[in-house]
């Protein structure tokens, strides 16, 4: 090779050689920045149980029973196949854990599509656990992976009145909806939608453990404080949380975690509808529904600053 070019070509390759190790290097203190999804999932985890932990231990709600509630009981559903136990909590994504499970255990034999809500909710081929007796519930509650899910309590709240109080089912936006309007209305003839006011006024004039399960204080539905939950889900991280929890019992690699929704022409209630409902209650009201859900917002570390928390995760 001519000399000229071996001269020319040196510095070039020496400073191709620079180049590469230094992007080598940054490359490298990115992948240390950010290390891989599942050791952060795991810290995640980790996290949302260390803060529920030492809240339920600064609010002395350890109390250890020899037998579970009836009322736990009744909201956590077994799958045995995959040893799993699932908490409903309504209005977190409940519907399709629900399919999720009736899957897992008929060997996929249907679609999530093709399972109606009414269905799904209404079927005895997925089993409570308050359906066998305790020494059997002590003993899945010791062997089976446990998952609950969570949401921010007021957005949960909203999602539930539009959910039950603006549409027709039957239970709830008339027999429900007759007992709000003979509270808070003078014309007991009224017919005319219950108000989102209204809504929040009947449920602060109730006790938090006769609330119905749809509005109830997510701490209550599952007691994590008592029950040891391998897996915190939320809905703010819906799908990655269910992706794990597939992974962590051995599903299938065919199933996922449907995200069907029973009203599929309506927008999901997220952060824009919830402060636009929020809006409509007085200060005092919002203070005493904060109260109310005081446990559910620290045990699952979910802000009450919520004007700032709905704005950001718009």
């Amino acid at each position: 090779m001519n000399q000229k070019v071996v001269v020319f070509l040196l510095p070039n390759f020496l400073f191709g050689i620079f180049l590469y190790g230094f992007f080598s290097k940054r490359q490298k203190n990115l992948t240390d920045a950010f290390p891989d999804p599942t050791e952060y999932w795991l810290a995640t985890q980790n996290s949302r149980k260390n803060t529920l932990g030492s809240v339920c231990l600064k609010n002395n709600l350890n109390k250890p029973r020899s037998k579970l509630d009836s009322q736990v009981a009744n909201q956590l559903f077994v799958e045995h196949k995959h040893k799993f136990i699932y908490c409903e909590v309504p209005k977190v994504g409940c519907s399709n854990w629900k399919r999720t499970i009736f899957l897992l255990q008929s060997g996929l034999n249907a679609k999530p599509s093709e399972i109606e809500h009414d269905d799904i909710h209404q079927t005895s081929l997925i089993k409570r656990l308050a359906t066998y007796p305790p020494a059997l519930q002590k003993e899945f509650l010791s062997n089976y992976t446990k998952v609950m899910f969570t949401r921010h309590p007021l957005e949960r709240l909203v999602s539930a009145y539009r959910d039950k109080l603006l549409h027709s089912e039957p239970f709830y936006s008339i027999t429900v909806a007759n007992r709000i309007r003979a509270m808070f209305r003078k014309n007991k003839n009224s017919t005319e939608k219950v108000s989102f006011q209204e809504f929040v006024n009947f449920i602060l004039a109730k006790t938090p453990h006769t609330l119905d399960i749809h509005w109830k204080p997510m701490f209550l539905l599952c007691d994590p404080c008592n029950i040891h939950y391998d897996i915190l889900g939320k809905y703010e991280t819906l799908g990655l949380d269910s992706e794990h929890v597939l992974e962590v019992i051995g599903a299938p690699e065919s199933l996922q975690y449907p995200s069907l929704k029973r009203y599929g022409s309506e927008k999901r209630t997220y952060g824009d509808i919830t402060l636009e409902y929020l809006r409509q209650l007085t200060s005092e009201q919002i203070e005493k529904i904060k109260k109310l859900y005081e446990m559910d917002f620290f045990l699952f570390n979910y802000t009450m600053k919520y004007e700032d928390y709905f704005s950001l995760n718009d």
